[in-house]
């Protein structure tokens, strides 16, 4: 039996999404809740810059959020301490440590939210970009799980140290260019007239290319 292009985890009925921008989410979104799973959209990316890029993007997610009745959170920027987080890898390439790193810090960030508003699940609009490292962002997004889910942690209760099930977060590690989302992506970019970048994000994506 064929494997379906997407997976559902067991039980998913609403999931964070770690939004990059409007563009990569749109075709995401649609099949969300065309499969009845509620995304909660979360905008949380301190790399892009300048500031002026950053709210352009952010506006043009939180409108395509609102045109669907969707919640969506915006995290907050802060893109000096993202510098400081990558400093000494500013001369990696892209697919390089300093990407890596990067979704690593924005993926915990999302685990943080998920596991905050009691969401079990997330998941990254970075997976549908055909520029990213796949391999890379599944490493980022589980080592935010683990970062965050601190399953069997002890405590103390009544002088016993006993162990006490966390449920935590679980990254839901997909590969959204499948399923015909990548060419549903494009379709919908012209149709809400998205604001499309040229860049991924940060000053040294903007490298002119050797």
């Amino acid at each position: 039996m064929k494997r379906p292009a997407i997976v559902v985890p067991e039980g998913c009925k609403e999931v964070l999404l770690h939004a990059c921008c409007a563009p990569c989410s749109s075709a995401i979104v649609e099949w969300l809740v065309q499969h009845d799973i509620r995304p909660v959209i979360f905008y949380y990316n301190p790399n892009i810059f300048p500031r002026e890029e950053y709210e352009i993007r952010k506006n043009e997610s939180k409108r395509h959020a609102e045109s669907l009745g969707l919640k969506w959170i915006d995290g907050d920027y802060d893109h000096e301490q993202w510098q400081q987080d990558v400093c000494g890898l500013e001369g990696e390439p892209e697919r390089g440590k300093r990407c890596e790193l990067c979704f690593t810090l924005r993926l915990t960030a999302a685990a943080k939210k998920a596991q905050e508003l009691g969401i079990q699940y997330f998941t990254t609009t970075l997976a549908s970009s055909r520029w990213k490292s796949l391999e890379q962002i599944e490493r980022a997004g589980h080592l935010a799980e683990q970062t965050v889910s601190h399953r069997g942690q002890d405590t103390l209760c009544h002088n016993d140290v006993t162990k006490y099930p966390d449920p935590g977060v679980t990254f839901w590690a997909q590969n959204w260019r499948k399923g015909g989302l990548y060419e549903r992506r494009n379709q919908l970019l012209k149709e809400f007239n998205f604001y499309n970048q040229q860049y991924c994000g940060c000053e040294f994506s903007q490298r002119p290319k050797s």
